[in-house]
């Protein structure tokens, strides 16, 4: 899969998304230090949420309390989202710092909008993961998705991930857990591998909400591509996603330490060229455990294998040297060669 000039799979690092969303409170100039930050930290994606408020709810939801909210749905976001121009102006000055931008559209409207100003993808959310005419009207512009799944099943994704099938593009699913924290007896990194077995043409990645970088880099041991996290320039800002937020200096650790995790993840298990001269010392070499006469026929209580590595006979041919006969005198400890046997 790629974003841009971004390749996203096994071969590659994890790309980590800093996920500014609404952390802004509807600031251009919050959201942009949190951009500036963000490329401070090394980081390649930003993301943020496009809302069109009228487009994307009913005044239902005006009644509607989220658990990590003191005030409606339609007026968390009412109040933080940013105007279509400041939006244009945030992409803009995201690129200039070489990052890619993405963004999720909660409506018709908004993904219209998305792609009106040359996004890259689409991420399309953990609500919508199953909003089968937006992902399809997303899906029908061409351009790569990443889908979360928080709240679904694997049955239950598959209906969406078919569109996406049918579509012919490039596309991400990422394992969530939709709860602002995420404690970790709910967290479910096995659905990372589930969906890895389930959805063999999808790039698999781990959309985090819990409090602290331990759960994503766990992720990248069982194969996330991609690390989405919530980031904010900083922890003392007041917001629904505050609190599973993480900041500059923690986006930079995510960063660097994922990088290392996914190059351990897939090194293959072998003795490598750094580790002889450890084996050279470390590993053992097979020794008179007893004074041996010449022509002595060696039984196993003769001999031992002891540190270190250094002898002619290596430990794991212990057993090739039982039944063989001592061509000329041996002392106790005295390194075994293959002249001194017959």
């Amino acid at each position: 899969m790629k974003i841009g000039n971004r390749e996203i799979s096994n071969n590659t690092p994890p790309l980590v998304i800093a996920e500014i969303g609404i952390n802004h409170g509807g600031s251009l100039d919050v959201a942009k230090e949190m951009v500036r930050l963000a490329a401070g930290a090394g980081c390649e994606m930003i993301k943020h949420q496009t809302h069109f408020i009228e487009d994307e709810m009913t005044d239902e939801a005006k009644s509607i309390f989220p658990p990590n909210a003191d005030v409606s749905i339609w007026h968390v976001m009412e109040r933080c989202a940013l105007s279509a121009n400041d939006e244009i102006d945030l992409k803009s000055y995201t690129e200039s710092l070489g990052m890619i931008y993405l963004s999720t559209p909660f409506s018709r409207k908004a993904a219209d909008f998305l792609e009106e100003i040359g996004v890259l993808g689409f991420k399309i959310g953990s609500g919508e993961a199953d909003n089968l005419p937006l992902i399809r009207h997303i899906a029908r512009k061409g351009k790569p998705v990443i889908l979360s799944t928080g709240m679904q099943t694997i049955e239950t994704i598959r209906r969406s991930v078919a569109i996406l099938d049918d579509a012919g593009i490039d596309y991400a699913l990422l394992e969530c857990t939709n709860l602002y924290p995420s404690p970790p007896e709910i967290v479910s990194l096995r659905g990372v591998t589930d969906l890895k077995a389930a959805f063999p043409r999808a790039v698999v990645g781990f959309s985090d909400h819990s409090i602290g970088p331990e759960m994503a880099l766990a992720s990248v041991a069982l194969g996330a591509c991609i690390l989405e996290r919530h980031y904010t320039d900083s922890r003392y800002r007041k917001g629904p996603d505050i609190i599973n937020s993480m900041d500059p200096a923690e986006l930079r650790f995510l960063i660097d330490r994922s990088a290392e995790i996914w190059r351990a993840a897939n090194n293959p298990k072998m003795r490598t060229e750094a580790e002889e001269p450890v084996y050279r010392f470390a590993r053992s070499s097979v020794v008179a455990d007893r004074d041996l006469p010449a022509g002595h026929l060696i039984t196993e209580s003769d001999i031992w294998a002891r540190r270190p590595g250094s002898g002619e006979i290596a430990g794991y041919d212990f057993d090739k040297v039982v039944g063989m006969r001592t061509t000329r005198a041996l002392t106790r400890n005295t390194q075994l060669k293959w002249s001194d046997l017959k």
